[in-house]
């Protein structure tokens, strides 16, 4: 029989496809083309139909899907550990905003590849990012190779990147413009909140996102005091906010949603809306617990991510899961929700679905794209192994990811980085840890 002609086979003693230990093949492959799945099996069945140009096998390894981060601020790892143990406001107000105002794009540049640098190392291949500069952050995401949603912050007041609002519209337009159909990045209509943007900034960017058939991303119901702002000034919740507007729809992606009334979870449910829980970031900051159980019940898909490094203080989704599971159970009190399938379900195909795309993305079936990660399984901590997605939530750790493939290509291999120079970026990322601390005095 003629083998038929395939880019690249790996292969493994476990393929996980999803986040179902019933799915689990043993002695597993893929088979890879260009940047898509051609096929998934045996490693047996995978050779004796397939040749391919580069094999990559590790002996005692899992195949799984990439991880996929729905909310950070990639290039808030800069300001990693600058200002810790403070309450959101007094963090955002009185530090976060005064050492972003002295951003430049070549900050914003470095400092996005050092925190894809982390991802990639820690099992992430794909996020949705939402900060400043956007356009040095899909050119660090395109330069990396990593596969990512991004969209440029507005809000009412002036921007470090854009000056006034009317040119942060233009700037907007001009992203989408500049990767319409770029094979990796996707760029989003991202109002920073309720509690910063006016009703007509949240509807223009609703009708931009509309008109490019593009995610919305927001921040929602954060804290407490967000809430309390929100019925204030419009006399009902975040929530309720945006319905009055128009902009709660299955394309509008809310992060953290931690102040929820059960009104407010039927109403995204209703819409259709998609959640981005970030819990350690939440917990640092003490804005509470999202009722992530509560919303899944109600049918809303619910997708995970870090945050910035500015306030988790790492994009390890490896670790973000164990948090999330876990504190689900104490905050039910019970043991049986957010159980590891869920939460697994939640970083790979949850995520995707956030993101609208789970056609393309979240899990290894023939004709997605080949994004996933091979970890390490003969380690002290992952033994003896009797349920995978146990282990990937409860006890693997970001460090066991020892290869990286985004859309067909090997961006890590055996923890080597092989699109950025880690330790020149290291470098520079040390100096500019000292500019900051420098400003910081001034």
């Amino acid at each position: 029989m003629t083998k038929k002609k395939v880019d690249l086979i790996v292969s493994a003693q476990y393929l996980l496809p999803d986040s179902s230990q019933a799915g689990l093949i043993t002695d597993g492959a893929v088979a890879i083309t260009a940047e898509n799945i051609t096929a998934t099996g045996s490693r047996t069945d995978i050779l004796n139909s397939f040749r391919a140009e580069r094999q990559l096998h590790t002996e005692h390894g899992l195949i799984m899907p990439g991880l996929i981060n729905t909310h950070t601020h990639a290039a808030m790892a800069c300001f990693r550990g600058l200002a810790d143990d403070l309450p959101l406001m007094t963090w955002l107000e009185e530090h976060i905003f005064p050492v972003e105002a002295k951003l430049t794009p070549e900050m914003v540049y470095h400092s996005t590849l050092l925190s894809i640098a982390e991802m990639i190392k820690s099992g992430t291949t794909t996020f949705c990012d939402m900060y400043l500069f956007s356009k040095e952050v899909a050119r660090a995401t395109a330069d990396a190779g990593m596969r990512a949603w991004i969209g440029e912050v507005l809000y009412d007041f002036p921007s470090p990147c854009y000056g006034e609002l009317e040119n942060g519209f233009s700037y907007v337009e001009e992203l989408f413009e500049q990767y319409h159909g770029h094979p990796l990045i996707s760029i989003t209509a991202c109002p920073h909140s309720v509690y910063t943007c006016a009703p007509e900034l949240l509807t223009r960017l609703g009708d931009i996102a509309r008109k490019h058939s593009s995610l919305y991303v927001i921040h929602l119901s954060e804290n407490e005091a967000e809430v309390n702002t929100c019925r204030e000034r419009y006399n009902c919740s975040p929530v309720e906010h945006l319905g009055q507007l128009g902009l709660l729809a299955p394309a509008t992606l809310a992060a953290h949603c931690v102040m929820l009334s059960d009104t407010d979870i039927s109403l995204l449910a209703e819409h259709g809306v998609k959640v981005s829980h970030c819990q350690e970031s939440n917990m640092k900051l003490a804005s509470g617990t999202a009722p992530v159980v509560k919303m899944l019940e109600a049918g809303i898909e619910v997708g995970i991510g870090t945050d910035g490094a500015a306030s988790n203080n790492d994009v390890d989704m490896f670790g973000e899961m164990n948090t999330v599971a876990k504190i689900h159970k104490v905050a039910r009190m019970d043991a049986t929700a957010m159980n590891a399938e869920t939460t697994l379900r939640a970083a790979t195909l949850g995520g995707a679905a956030a993101l609208a795309a789970e056609k393309n993305i979240g899990s290894l079936l023939p004709g997605k794209k080949a994004d996933m990660i091979v970890l390490d399984m003969n380690q002290p901590h992952l033994t003896p192994l009797y349920n995978i997605p146990s282990h990937m939530v409860y006890a693997a750790r970001g460090a066991d990811v020892i290869h990286s493939i985004i859309n067909g290509s090997v961006v890590m291999e055996d923890r080597v980085l092989t699109t950025l120079d880690e330790k020149i970026l290291l470098e520079q990322m040390q100096e500019m840890g000292r500019e900051i601390a420098k400003h910081g005095k001034d």
